[in-house]
Protein backbone atom coordinates (compact mmCIF):
# COMPACT_ATOMS: atom_id res chain seq x y z
CA UNK A 1 0.00 0.00 0.00
CA UNK A 2 1.23 3.47 -1.15
CA UNK A 3 2.27 5.38 2.64
CA UNK A 4 -0.12 8.75 3.05
CA UNK A 5 2.55 10.46 5.49
CA UNK A 6 0.47 13.80 6.82
CA UNK A 7 3.48 15.99 6.93
CA UNK A 8 6.78 15.47 5.09
CA UNK A 9 9.92 14.82 7.34
CA UNK A 10 11.93 17.20 5.10
CA UNK A 11 11.52 19.79 2.77
CA UNK A 12 13.60 21.10 -0.11
CA UNK A 13 14.09 24.02 -2.50
CA UNK A 14 15.47 24.23 -6.04
CA UNK A 15 18.64 25.66 -5.93
CA UNK A 16 20.33 27.75 -7.29
CA UNK A 17 17.58 30.81 -8.01
CA UNK A 18 16.74 32.15 -10.92
CA UNK A 19 17.23 36.55 -11.19
CA UNK A 20 19.86 36.85 -8.52
CA UNK A 21 23.52 35.84 -9.24
CA UNK A 22 25.01 33.10 -7.33
CA UNK A 23 27.20 34.84 -4.79
CA UNK A 24 24.25 36.87 -3.86
CA UNK A 25 22.46 34.12 -2.79
CA UNK A 26 24.15 33.33 0.28
CA UNK A 27 22.16 35.55 2.57
CA UNK A 28 19.10 33.81 1.43
CA UNK A 29 20.71 30.52 1.42
CA UNK A 30 21.73 31.46 5.08
CA UNK A 31 18.07 32.15 5.92
CA UNK A 32 16.22 29.16 4.49
CA UNK A 33 16.42 26.45 7.54
CA UNK A 34 14.65 29.05 9.57
CA UNK A 35 12.04 28.95 6.97
CA UNK A 36 11.34 25.21 7.77
CA UNK A 37 13.64 23.88 5.07
CA UNK A 38 15.19 20.99 5.35
CA UNK A 39 16.75 19.90 1.50
CA UNK A 40 18.66 22.19 -1.30
CA UNK A 41 18.89 19.77 -4.64
CA UNK A 42 20.80 21.20 -7.50
CA UNK A 43 19.37 21.22 -11.19
CA UNK A 44 22.11 20.68 -14.46
CA UNK A 45 20.44 21.77 -18.25
CA UNK A 46 22.10 25.14 -19.38
CA UNK A 47 22.83 27.25 -16.36
CA UNK A 48 24.89 26.17 -13.67
CA UNK A 49 26.80 22.89 -13.18
CA UNK A 50 24.90 20.74 -10.64
CA UNK A 51 27.90 20.25 -7.61
CA UNK A 52 29.20 24.22 -7.34
CA UNK A 53 26.03 25.51 -6.07
CA UNK A 54 25.73 23.15 -3.56
CA UNK A 55 29.54 23.09 -2.75
CA UNK A 56 28.92 26.84 -1.45
CA UNK A 57 25.78 26.19 0.17
CA UNK A 58 27.35 23.43 1.96
CA UNK A 59 29.10 26.55 3.82
CA UNK A 60 26.91 29.21 3.55
CA UNK A 61 24.08 26.60 5.34
CA UNK A 62 25.85 23.62 7.12
CA UNK A 63 22.28 22.56 8.66
CA UNK A 64 20.83 21.55 4.86
CA UNK A 65 20.91 18.63 3.83
CA UNK A 66 22.32 18.55 -0.36
CA UNK A 67 21.31 16.66 -3.48
CA UNK A 68 21.68 16.67 -7.02
CA UNK A 69 18.24 16.40 -9.25
CA UNK A 70 20.11 15.18 -11.47
CA UNK A 71 23.26 14.77 -12.97
CA UNK A 72 23.32 13.32 -16.56
CA UNK A 73 25.08 9.81 -16.93
CA UNK A 74 26.48 10.70 -20.17
CA UNK A 75 27.77 14.01 -19.93
CA UNK A 76 30.84 13.12 -17.35
CA UNK A 77 32.88 10.14 -17.22
CA UNK A 78 31.95 7.50 -14.57
CA UNK A 79 35.52 7.99 -13.13
CA UNK A 80 34.92 12.26 -12.84
CA UNK A 81 31.52 11.77 -11.65
CA UNK A 82 32.57 9.45 -9.17
CA UNK A 83 35.12 12.13 -8.17
CA UNK A 84 33.00 14.54 -8.00
CA UNK A 85 30.07 13.19 -5.67
CA UNK A 86 32.58 11.89 -3.28
CA UNK A 87 34.21 15.57 -2.77
CA UNK A 88 31.05 16.70 -1.91
CA UNK A 89 29.85 14.42 0.33
CA UNK A 90 33.37 14.80 1.89
CA UNK A 91 32.67 19.15 2.09
CA UNK A 92 29.17 18.07 3.62
CA UNK A 93 29.64 14.47 5.38
CA UNK A 94 26.87 12.74 5.85
CA UNK A 95 24.64 15.94 4.17
CA UNK A 96 24.88 15.14 0.41
CA UNK A 97 22.63 12.74 -1.99
CA UNK A 98 23.68 12.26 -5.16
CA UNK A 99 21.01 12.12 -7.76
CA UNK A 100 21.40 10.74 -11.67
CA UNK A 101 19.47 10.11 -14.33
CA UNK A 102 19.25 10.05 -18.32
CA UNK A 103 18.61 13.21 -19.18
CA UNK A 104 17.55 14.14 -22.26
CA UNK A 105 18.59 14.29 -26.31
CA UNK A 106 19.11 17.71 -26.68
CA UNK A 107 21.08 18.16 -23.36
CA UNK A 108 23.30 15.64 -24.04
CA UNK A 109 23.64 15.38 -27.69
CA UNK A 110 22.97 18.91 -28.89
CA UNK A 111 24.12 21.08 -26.00
CA UNK A 112 26.65 18.40 -25.62
CA UNK A 113 28.16 16.74 -28.80
CA UNK A 114 27.31 12.86 -27.52
CA UNK A 115 25.32 10.27 -28.59
CA UNK A 116 22.15 9.67 -26.49
CA UNK A 117 22.67 6.01 -26.19
CA UNK A 118 20.84 3.20 -24.27
CA UNK A 119 19.86 5.62 -21.37
CA UNK A 120 18.40 3.34 -19.19
CA UNK A 121 21.36 0.45 -19.82
CA UNK A 122 23.64 3.97 -19.46
CA UNK A 123 21.71 4.80 -16.42
CA UNK A 124 22.17 1.19 -14.84
CA UNK A 125 25.74 1.09 -15.74
CA UNK A 126 26.62 4.38 -14.09
CA UNK A 127 24.37 3.17 -10.78
CA UNK A 128 25.97 -0.02 -10.67
CA UNK A 129 29.70 1.63 -11.04
CA UNK A 130 29.02 4.42 -8.36
CA UNK A 131 28.31 1.82 -5.85
CA UNK A 132 31.41 -0.40 -6.09
CA UNK A 133 33.54 2.64 -6.60
CA UNK A 134 32.47 4.80 -3.34
CA UNK A 135 33.59 1.26 -1.67
CA UNK A 136 37.11 2.42 -2.64
CA UNK A 137 38.24 -0.88 -4.22
CA UNK A 138 39.75 -0.98 -7.32
CA UNK A 139 36.74 -1.36 -10.39
CA UNK A 140 37.67 -3.07 -13.07
CA UNK A 141 34.71 -4.07 -15.27
CA UNK A 142 33.19 -4.46 -18.66
CA UNK A 143 29.67 -2.82 -18.26
CA UNK A 144 27.34 -2.82 -21.09
CA UNK A 145 27.39 0.47 -22.00
CA UNK A 146 31.22 1.85 -21.09
CA UNK A 147 34.37 0.29 -19.41
CA UNK A 148 36.26 0.35 -16.40
CA UNK A 149 40.38 -0.61 -15.98
CA UNK A 150 41.52 -0.44 -12.66
CA UNK A 151 39.70 2.84 -11.02
CA UNK A 152 40.34 3.55 -7.75
CA UNK A 153 38.96 6.20 -5.60
CA UNK A 154 41.68 7.89 -3.68
CA UNK A 155 39.40 10.22 -1.37
CA UNK A 156 36.97 7.59 0.26
CA UNK A 157 34.30 9.84 1.76
CA UNK A 158 33.47 8.80 5.58
CA UNK A 159 29.65 9.00 4.78
CA UNK A 160 29.04 6.99 1.12
CA UNK A 161 26.33 9.58 -0.32
CA UNK A 162 23.38 7.95 -1.17
CA UNK A 163 22.46 7.25 -5.17
CA UNK A 164 18.87 8.26 -6.22
CA UNK A 165 17.84 7.35 -10.01
CA UNK A 166 15.43 9.56 -11.80
CA UNK A 167 12.65 7.84 -13.03
CA UNK A 168 9.37 8.20 -15.39
CA UNK A 169 8.14 4.78 -16.53
CA UNK A 170 7.82 1.57 -15.05
CA UNK A 171 11.04 0.35 -16.09
CA UNK A 172 13.29 3.00 -14.48
CA UNK A 173 11.32 3.01 -11.60
CA UNK A 174 11.71 -0.74 -10.67
CA UNK A 175 15.28 -0.01 -11.24
CA UNK A 176 15.87 2.86 -9.27
CA UNK A 177 13.63 0.32 -6.90
CA UNK A 178 15.51 -2.40 -6.87
CA UNK A 179 19.17 -0.96 -7.04
CA UNK A 180 19.09 2.61 -6.06
CA UNK A 181 18.42 4.39 -2.65
CA UNK A 182 15.05 6.20 -3.72
CA UNK A 183 14.06 7.74 -6.94
CA UNK A 184 13.63 11.40 -8.36
CA UNK A 185 9.91 12.40 -9.96
CA UNK A 186 9.61 15.28 -12.30
CA UNK A 187 6.68 17.12 -14.23
CA UNK A 188 3.88 15.04 -12.76
CA UNK A 189 0.53 15.97 -10.48
CA UNK A 190 -0.26 14.95 -7.37
CA UNK A 191 -2.16 12.37 -7.80
CA UNK A 192 -0.11 11.13 -10.29
CA UNK A 193 2.58 10.29 -7.29
CA UNK A 194 0.17 6.99 -6.63
CA UNK A 195 0.61 5.69 -9.85
CA UNK A 196 4.48 6.01 -9.83
CA UNK A 197 5.10 4.61 -6.27
CA UNK A 198 2.82 1.86 -7.19
CA UNK A 199 5.49 0.51 -9.60
CA UNK A 200 8.34 1.56 -7.20
CA UNK A 201 7.01 0.10 -3.96
CA UNK A 202 5.89 -3.09 -5.37
CA UNK A 203 9.39 -3.53 -6.57
CA UNK A 204 11.28 -2.32 -3.22
CA UNK A 205 9.26 -4.67 -1.19
CA UNK A 206 7.33 -3.83 1.75
CA UNK A 207 8.87 -1.16 4.29
CA UNK A 208 11.49 -0.32 1.91
CA UNK A 209 11.73 3.32 3.74
CA UNK A 210 13.61 4.74 0.36
CA UNK A 211 13.10 8.42 -0.61
CA UNK A 212 10.98 9.44 -3.17
CA UNK A 213 12.52 13.07 -4.66
CA UNK A 214 9.91 15.43 -6.17
CA UNK A 215 10.81 18.66 -8.11
CA UNK A 216 8.02 20.56 -8.04
CA UNK A 217 7.24 23.75 -10.44
CA UNK A 218 6.11 26.23 -8.59
CA UNK A 219 4.48 30.10 -9.81
CA UNK A 220 3.47 31.69 -6.81
CA UNK A 221 1.23 34.77 -8.27
CA UNK A 222 -2.88 34.48 -7.82
CA UNK A 223 -2.18 36.46 -11.38
CA UNK A 224 -3.98 33.02 -12.86
CA UNK A 225 -3.55 34.22 -17.03
CA UNK A 226 0.40 34.63 -16.15
CA UNK A 227 0.98 31.50 -14.79
CA UNK A 228 -1.05 29.73 -17.33
CA UNK A 229 0.78 31.52 -20.28
CA UNK A 230 3.75 30.59 -18.73
CA UNK A 231 3.08 26.82 -17.93
CA UNK A 232 1.81 26.38 -21.10
CA UNK A 233 5.37 27.80 -22.36
CA UNK A 234 7.11 25.24 -20.01
CA UNK A 235 4.95 22.41 -20.95
CA UNK A 236 5.40 22.76 -24.40
CA UNK A 237 9.50 22.65 -24.19
CA UNK A 238 8.96 19.56 -21.75
CA UNK A 239 6.47 17.48 -22.47
CA UNK A 240 7.43 17.41 -26.21
CA UNK A 241 10.75 15.65 -25.33
CA UNK A 242 10.07 11.55 -26.15
CA UNK A 243 10.48 10.44 -22.38
CA UNK A 244 8.28 12.70 -21.16
CA UNK A 245 5.50 12.62 -23.70
CA UNK A 246 5.41 8.28 -23.19
CA UNK A 247 5.64 9.33 -19.71
CA UNK A 248 2.16 11.52 -19.76
CA UNK A 249 0.94 8.78 -22.12
CA UNK A 250 1.26 6.11 -19.18
CA UNK A 251 -0.48 8.68 -16.72
CA UNK A 252 -3.29 9.13 -18.97
CA UNK A 253 -2.74 12.10 -20.73
CA UNK A 254 -2.28 11.36 -24.51
CA UNK A 255 -5.73 12.55 -25.48
CA UNK A 256 -5.13 15.82 -23.77
CA UNK A 257 -1.44 16.55 -25.12
CA UNK A 258 -1.98 14.69 -28.66
CA UNK A 259 -2.76 18.42 -30.04
CA UNK A 260 0.78 19.94 -28.44
CA UNK A 261 3.01 16.67 -29.87
CA UNK A 262 0.77 16.95 -33.31
CA UNK A 263 1.17 21.07 -33.68
CA UNK A 264 5.31 20.38 -32.54
CA UNK A 265 5.78 17.80 -34.46
CA UNK A 266 4.70 19.93 -37.46
CA UNK A 267 6.97 23.00 -36.47
CA UNK A 268 3.87 25.11 -35.05
CA UNK A 269 5.22 25.83 -32.03
CA UNK A 270 3.21 28.88 -30.69
CA UNK A 271 -0.15 26.66 -31.75
CA UNK A 272 1.46 23.96 -29.75
CA UNK A 273 2.15 25.65 -26.58
CA UNK A 274 -1.77 27.39 -26.98
CA UNK A 275 -3.38 24.01 -27.44
CA UNK A 276 -2.31 22.92 -23.50
CA UNK A 277 -5.13 22.73 -21.55
CA UNK A 278 -5.95 24.76 -18.60
CA UNK A 279 -6.56 21.55 -16.99
CA UNK A 280 -3.30 20.17 -17.48
CA UNK A 281 -1.48 23.16 -16.74
CA UNK A 282 -3.00 23.58 -13.32
CA UNK A 283 -2.36 19.50 -12.50
CA UNK A 284 1.50 20.31 -13.64
CA UNK A 285 2.20 23.60 -12.42
CA UNK A 286 1.69 25.28 -8.80
CA UNK A 287 0.05 28.92 -8.76
CA UNK A 288 -1.88 30.84 -6.76
CA UNK A 289 -1.47 32.61 -3.28
CA UNK A 290 1.35 31.39 -0.73
CA UNK A 291 -1.44 29.34 0.69
CA UNK A 292 -2.74 27.58 -2.01
CA UNK A 293 1.20 27.22 -2.95
CA UNK A 294 1.83 25.35 0.33
CA UNK A 295 -2.00 23.59 -0.12
CA UNK A 296 -0.88 22.00 -3.20
CA UNK A 297 2.67 21.34 -2.46
CA UNK A 298 1.41 19.16 0.61
CA UNK A 299 -0.51 17.35 -1.74
CA UNK A 300 2.43 15.83 -3.25
CA UNK A 301 2.98 14.46 0.32
CA UNK A 302 -0.48 13.19 1.00
CA UNK A 303 0.34 11.01 -2.33
CA UNK A 304 3.39 9.71 -1.67
CA UNK A 305 6.37 12.19 -1.92
CA UNK A 306 8.67 12.30 1.05
CA UNK A 307 10.94 15.22 -0.02
CA UNK A 308 9.02 18.16 -1.91
CA UNK A 309 11.33 20.30 -3.91
CA UNK A 310 9.38 23.10 -5.25
CA UNK A 311 11.52 24.99 -8.39
CA UNK A 312 10.51 28.55 -8.61
CA UNK A 313 9.00 29.68 -12.08
CA UNK A 314 9.11 34.08 -12.24
CA UNK A 315 6.32 36.00 -11.36
CA UNK A 316 5.20 39.00 -12.79
CA UNK A 317 7.31 41.19 -9.60
CA UNK A 318 10.88 40.95 -10.34
CA UNK A 319 13.82 41.68 -7.91
CA UNK A 320 15.17 40.27 -5.10
CA UNK A 321 12.27 41.43 -2.42
CA UNK A 322 9.98 39.25 -4.78
CA UNK A 323 12.20 36.57 -4.88
CA UNK A 324 12.76 36.45 -1.32
CA UNK A 325 8.53 36.56 -1.18
CA UNK A 326 8.61 33.61 -3.01
CA UNK A 327 11.26 31.70 -1.41
CA UNK A 328 8.86 32.35 1.68
CA UNK A 329 5.49 31.36 -0.30
CA UNK A 330 6.57 27.89 -0.96
CA UNK A 331 8.23 27.70 2.60
CA UNK A 332 6.32 24.85 5.24
CA UNK A 333 5.88 27.68 7.60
Amino acid sequence: MTPTPTAPARWGLTFPLDGIPLAAQRALVESLPDLGFTDLWSMETAGADAFTPLALASVWAPQLRLGTAIVPVHTRGPALLAMQAAALAEAAPGRFQLGIGASSPVIVHDWNGIAFEEPFRRSRDVLRFLRAAFTGQPVTEEFTTFSVRRFRLDRVPAHTPPVLLAALRPGMLKLAAREADGTILNWLAPQDVRTARGVFDAEAGPDHGKEVVARIFVCPTEDVDYARALGRRLIAAYLTVPAYAEFHRWLGRGDALEPLWKNWAAGDRKTAAASVPDEVVDALVVHGSPERCRERISAYVENGVTVPVPALLPTPDQGARALAAAVKAVSPS
